[in-house]
């Protein structure tokens, strides 16, 4: 094996398997910091042993007993050592086994746990949005700096900064490493969802640069969510967040062109909707709405994008019944953003004047100034009135707030079109 093709393969190995070993690690040294360190440490010694013996059968274990031997002659020989002193005087006197045997054996519980208590612990609401984005796709998505600032087109110092800053808040907050209970569980779950779906919208609907999506961020937050869902089975809103994610995902490829233009929803060849993630999609859907989860606020969304799936058409679609979903969801969560797209439902279903009046009442109230969505629907329910000259400025106001490149360029081709 040249080396080159030996690191592809501890680059592949490492972005399946830390995660877990972070975790693991994590549990057993309580600092997120070190546990990383000790993982990276586990990671060279593959980097420079791999090329010369090959790659072990099985290298995720080979990782994990690099990175456990490693933590164990930290406790003994370094820092952990002098944190520690009191709680081993303590174990000793009270006939406790070594702790030191004990984190060899811990290393071997159920890794399910640990990768739960570290979504939980990187979505903690202590942290700021931008810096639980980064921090989950650093420890569980296994994406380098550079990796996650290309994906978010934001410089890789900045990215760095944020993931530094936000371990050394958990640390400053003393952040318990634990699957919180009661009504903290519920709020903490909400952050990890959140996170989740705010990777995969940026992946979805990218909000700057040149390209329209990035199905590297979909993919990872679908990976995410599945890992949740298998390890909180019970929980609906999980299972609403990942069927909702699989339906939207599954017009991926269809709502970009051959030249990178974005395709909208009236035009796309719904032959090319991937038919097994819809499937996937709809299952976990209904296994949400089994769960009790219906009014969820993903499995709304989510039965919304079924309504999308299961029609041949636009025109077949179900409007009223979408915008029917929509509305409840506006009396969930008061969005002014789910409420535009209520207004765009209303309009399918009831007539472009309807949906007008809503979209009017929304912007008399200035919540959406800056959203360039909002002067887009406005212009495409005042074009269907054929009030072209209106239409047409609101076109161009939407282009100029527009931070991506494709969605500047589809807004001022539909201005154009407009025109008399």
């Amino acid at each position: 094996m040249t080396p080159s093709e030996a690191q592809r393969a501890v680059e592949a190995v490492w972005r399946l398997e830390s995660p877990k070993l972070i975790a693991a690690l994590t549990r057993m040294v309580r600092d997120l910091a070190t546990a990383e360190d000790l993982a990276h440490d586990a990671l060279v010694a593959a980097l420079q042993q791999w090329p010369e013996q090959g790659i072990p059968r099985n290298p995720g274990a080979w990782l994990m007993t690099a990175a456990k031997r490693r933590a164990i002659d930290g406790l003994r020989r370094h820092t952990l050592l002098a944190r520690k002193h009191e709680e081993l005087a303590r174990d000793i006197d009270e006939g406790r086994p070594d702790p030191v045997a004990d984190i060899e054996a811990a290393m071997d519980d159920d890794i399910g746990d640990d990768l739960l208590r570290l979504m939980f612990t990187a979505c903690h609401p202590v942290l700021s949005t931008e810096a639980r984005v980064a921090l989950t796709l650093r420890l569980l998505g296994g994406l380098t700096t550079d990796e996650i600032a290309r994906a978010f087109i934001v410089p890789e110092p900045t990215i760095a900064q944020r993931i530094v800053r936000a371990k050394k808040t958990l640390a400053k907050a003393a952040v318990p490493y634990e699957v919180p209970r009661g009504d903290d569980r519920a709020e903490r779950l909400a952050s990890v969802l959140e996170v989740v779906y705010l990777i995969f919208n940026e992946g979805y609907s990218a909000t700057a640069g040149d390209d329209w999506v990035r199905p590297q961020l979909c993919e990872e937050a679908m990976r995410l969510g599945r890992v949740l869902a298998e390890l909180a089975p019970g929980e609906p809103e999980v299972h609403g967040l990942v069927a909702l994610m699989e339906l939207q995902a599954s017009r991926l490829r269809a709502r970009v062109g051959p030249a990178g233009e974005i395709v909208r929803l009236a035009d796309q060849n719904r032959a090319r909707w991937d038919r097994l993630l819809i499937g996937r999609g709809l299952a976990g859907l209904r296994r949400a709405e089994a769960l009790g989860g219906s009014s969820g606020a993903y499995a709304l969304q989510a039965a919304i994008a079924a309504c999308h799936a299961r029609a041949a058409s636009v025109e077949a679609t179900d409007w009223p019944a979408i915008a029917g979903l929509y509305a409840r969801l506006v009396d969930l969560t008061g969005s002014p953003i789910v409420r535009l797209n209520h207004a765009v439902a209303v309009g399918m279903a009831s007539g472009p004047l309807a949906g007008l009046a809503l979209v009017d009442a929304l912007n008399a109230e200035g919540a959406l100034a800056s959203y360039h969505y909002a002067p887009s629907v406005r212009g495409d329910l005042l074009e269907k009135l054929g009030r072209l000259a209106e239409a047409r400025a609101e076109f161009d106001r939407a282009a100029a707030l527009a931070t991506n490149a494709r969605e500047r360029e589809l807004l001022r081709a539909r201005a154009l079109a407009v025109r008399d």
